[in-house]
Order: C-alpha cells, then sequence, then structure tokens
C-alpha cells in the first residue's frame, strides 16, 4: 500500500494562512476568504482540491497520449465545480473541460485517455466522484 504525507502548519496567531509540506518536499500556501478570518494571500484549500484533481487527470491524458505516440502538443482542463448548499458543503457536480492541442490527434484517442484518466487512473477523481457528478467535454485544437 502506497502512503503519502503532508503537513499542514497554521501560519497564525494571525489570519487563516497554513504552509502545506508535501511529501516530496515542496511547499505551498493556503489562505481563507477575509469574511472567514483569511487575508486572501494564497489559495483557499477546496480549490488546491480542484486544481489537484485537475492536474491529475491532465497529468494522465497527456502520458497516455505520448504512450501512444500522439504529436500532443499542449493540455488545459478548465474546472466548474457547483457544491452543496449546507455543511459539509461537498462537491456535487465537477465539470472538467479539456482542450488538447497536437498535430493530428484522433478524437478517439483524446476520447480514450480522458475517459481511461476518470474511470481507471485519476485517484482524485475517482474520490470527487463519490458525491459529485462528473460531466467531461474535450476540444482538440489541431497545432502547427
Amino acid at each position: 500500500m502506497a502512503t503519502v504525507k503532508t503537513t499542514v502548519r497554521w501560519a497564525g496567531p494571525e489570519g487563516m494562512s497554513f504552509i502545506a509540506e508535501t511529501g516530496s518536499g515542496h511547499l505551498v500556501a493556503m489562505d481563507g476568504a477575509p469574511d472567514g478570518g483569511g487575508r486572501n494571500l494564497a489559495p483557499r484549500p477546496l480549490e488546491m482540491v480542484l486544481l489537484g484533481t485537475a492536474g491529475c487527470t491532465a497529468y494522465d491524458v497527456v502520458l497516455i497520449l505520448k504512450r501512444g505516440r500522439h504529436d500532443v502538443l499542449g493540455c488545459e482542463v478548465g474546472v466548474d465545480a457547483e457544491r452543496a448548499a449546507t455543511d459539509p458543503k461537498v462537491f456535487t457536480r465537477i465539470a472538467f473541460h479539456f482542450v488538447v492541442r497536437g498535430r493530428r490527434l484522433p478524437r478517439e484517442a483524446v476520447e480514450r485517455a480522458v475517459r481511461l484518466s476518470r474511470d481507471k487512473y485519476c485517484s482524485a477523481t475517482a474520490m470527487l466522484a463519490k458525491t459529485a457528478e462528473i460531466v467531461i467535454t474535450t476540444d482538440i485544437v489541431e497545432q502547427d
């Protein structure tokens, strides 16, 4: 079983800023909104969940396409999420919009890569799918 370690420390005593140290030794700042005591100095923790998920799935898609020897040159994932109205305010719907750029990328290969990420490889998407409807759209841009 693989383990992942992260430490999050409150930067207090003023505000609601936190510094996270990842298991790979990187630092990430997070902060809250002013109405919750934060100073808006860094992303919110739930924004980090979404950006981590988008990064996870984009990584998968690029890797799958490269392993398939497709000429992928770019991959962007836009995320639009909705949350429940009451606590714990889990995500209830998450829409991922992929824009994949490359040369002669077959639509079937791109859609397969996105599907494999969603259904098999991206742990973050799998976890969020427990509470949220996952919606995916894909655009392919031919690039010279």
